[in-house]
């Protein structure tokens, strides 16, 4: 198929990267895993674009056929992106108004599942891609390391992998046994209790049967056979579960009253439910996510490493089992992915890779047992010359005119309480002065972590000249932020659904209201990495903790005085600052606050920044009341 080139006048684009294309695989591997969903769906509300590296002509490239088919295709170049999409990596997604983007590889493609919905309601099986409550891959990369390692660790390390010349055999990404571990461990979902209980019933009734992760599943859900198969004794529970949810059939029967002896076993005793998906029981985005990066993995290994493949029992169980999958199998031919056709393997779940028990878990939880109050730990700071010390304000009494404001400027548009929309204003008081004092003519600022656009739309509002990105991870919040905007007819403001990471943009302020825990850490680091200002209020210091790209205390000062520990302590006093509170645990939180600030500002120092901790005026307009204001030096 020969890609075509036309004009982009119609509604709703999705851009993606292109670096090269091998047999069966467009690179990079986010591009596939996108084409892959789409397939899947059967969707063609979109306008794809592939957008091409420098090194690929526009002019000459051919798609394979057997990579793309009944896919109408775009190649355009960097340049001929539209400049929000240019600010964001891809893929990113942008509707007709060139205002409003969506960008990063979760956000897409809960994007697409909903639009292949809304365009089709009786598809009711792609919502439930979305999982329990529709949270799969809801939770950002910066803060769920599940969300991490299939959006952007594991495909990666599979793009590195492929690149290897394998004169020997290769090393296995620390990625793939992760994921190995992660299938091996116990699968909690919402009925967790009446399932182990069902399951207990059927073993007592049937005899411990092999397990699940015991050679390959050989249920074919699409037909009347398997259906039976799948009824008949000698299935476990986990694949009744999850295939009769498949087939549109009703859920194995779990009766509300169990005999005696199962309602009366302990919890401890019950057996755990077993992976039969990436999640756990459902098919969801996370195998779609998974699909062709660990099928390309396997292709590589089978030529060539054969052997190998006994190390990843589970892993190569859960690939045979997606293939039956209504719709997979047809949606990934159209994607040029030939399925392997792997031996029956006899290894069990008990039998992991050698280096499996030293692979860190996918989620790491820290102790949260603390010993001792935060006296010991401040006093130990003041011996060491740390202090609680706040800078002056620039001028607490200075506040907008709300009453000639636009309405829909205010946070009360928000939909909140009067006292509460009372607060916002004077929380916004405070950071919009401190902006409105730096900014000049032409200058970019981004409200990080906008939500509904408390922050963004009145600087859009006061500051005609500059241009004002919101970036937020939840769309229900930027689409009442474009609301109001449209309200306001502003035409200097852009809205970006995506994580922080996923914003590439050049920028000359950052400002962040109440970003949660590390979402400040990382707000005060992308403004360092395009040496902008900021200005940060943050929040939820109880959620602070060591992440895959922060470690604390940060700055040098902090880490020569205290340990992880104490300085955990101090950010779970932090939070100890609300209005209901005794007046002298208030006073010890909002001292735990400004030193785990202090910390945050001396970190920026050492990177060049003139930093101030300052208290926001009035002190009762939030019990989580600090500005940390740094101005690149």
């Amino acid at each position: 198929m020969k890609a075509i080139k036309k004009n982009l006048t119609e509604e709703e684009y999705l851009y993606l990267d292109f670096s090269h294309q091998t047999k069966g695989c467009i690179f990079p591997l986010h591009t596939s895993v996108t084409l892959f969903l789409l397939s899947y769906c059967d969707c063609k509300i979109f306008k794809i674009c592939l957008v091409v590296t420098k090194e690929v002509s526009t002019d000459s490239l051919l798609l394979r056929d057997d990579l793309i088919q009944d896919v109408e295709i775009q190649i355009i170049s960097r340049q001929e992106l539209p400049p929000i999409v240019q600010n964001c990596c891809l893929p990113a997604v942008v509707e007709r108004s060139d205002n409003f983007c969506r960008a990063g590889l979760a956000v897409v493609l809960r994007h697409i599942i909903q639009k292949s919905y809304e365009a089709d309601p009786l598809k009711k099986e792609l919502l439930e891609l979305l999982g329990f409550k529709k949270t799969c891959l809801k939770a950002c990369a910066e803060v769920s390391q599940w969300t991490r390692l299939c959006e952007l660790t594991i495909p990666l390390a599979i793009e590195n992998f492929l690149r290897e010349s394998f004169d020997q055999p290769p090393t296995i990404p620390v990625e793939i046994l992760q994921l190995e571990k992660k299938l091996s461990e116990p699968v909690r979902v919402h009925n967790d209790d009446k399932l182990r209980r069902q399951k207990l019933k059927q073993q007592k009734a049937d005899g411990a049967g092999p397990p699940l992760t015991k050679g390959k599943a050989k249920s074919k859900v699409h037909t009347q056979e398997t259906s039976e198969e799948l009824d008949s004794a000698s299935k476990s529970l986990e694949l009744k579960v999850a295939f009769s949810k498949l087939t549109v059939q009703e859920e194995p029967a779990i009766t509300n009253r169990e005999p005696s002896h199962i309602r009366k076993a302990k919890a401890s005793d019950l057996p755990p439910l077993e992976h039969v998906f990436a999640e756990g029981l459902y098919f969801t985005l996370a195998d779609i996510v998974l699909l062709p990066c660990i099928h390309h993995f396997l292709v590589i290994i089978c030529k060539k490493f054969s052997e190998k493949l006994v190390e990843f029992p589970l892993l190569t169980s859960w690939y045979q089992r997606i293939q039956e999958v209504p719709r997979v199998k047809t949606a990934a031919s159209k994607c040029g992915i030939q399925f392997l056709h792997l031996p029956e393997l006899l290894t069990t779940s008990n039998e992991q890779h050698p280096n499996l028990s030293e692979v860190p878990g996918v989620e790491e939880q820290n102790d949260p047992l603390f010993i001792g109050g935060p006296r010991p730990t401040m006093a130990k700071l003041m011996e060491n010359g740390i202090e609680v010390m706040f800078s002056p304000h620039p001028c607490p009494t200075w506040t907008l005119d709300w009453n000639v404001l636009p309405a829909a400027v205010s946070p009360k548009e928000g939909k909140m309480s009067s006292d509460r929309a009372l607060r916002k204003q004077q929380q916004l008081n405070n950071l919009v002065y401190v902006v409105t004092n730096q900014a000049k003519p032409g200058d970019r600022i981004v409200d990080f972590c906008s939500g509904g656009g408390h922050v963004g739309i009145v600087l859009a509002h006061m500051l005609p000249s500059c241009q004002v990105t919101l970036i937020e991870n939840k769309e229900l919040s930027l689409i009442r932020a474009k609301k109001r905007s449209n309200e306001l007819g502003l035409n200097n403001i852009w809205f970006i659904q995506a994580n922080m990471e996923y914003f590439t943009g050049m920028f000359n302020i950052g400002v962040a209201l109440h970003a949660c825990g590390v979402a400040t850490d990382m707000v005060i680091e992308h403004c360092i990495k395009t040496r902008a200002s900021f200005v940060t209020c943050p929040c939820c210091y109880g959620f602070i903790q060591n992440t895959s790209k922060f470690n604390f205390p940060k700055s040098e000062q902090f880490k020569k005085t205290l340990s992880y520990k104490e300085h955990m302590i101090l950010c779970r006093f932090a939070d100890q600052t609300a209005a209901q509170l005794p007046p002298q645990r208030r006073l010890i939180g909002k001292q735990c606050m400004c030193l785990v600030d202090l910390d945050r500002a001396r970190a920026a120092e050492e990177c060049g920044y003139s930093v101030q901790v300052i208290s926001m005026e009035p002190e009762s307009c939030s019990p989580k009341n600090n500005m940390i204001v740094g101005i690149p030096i």
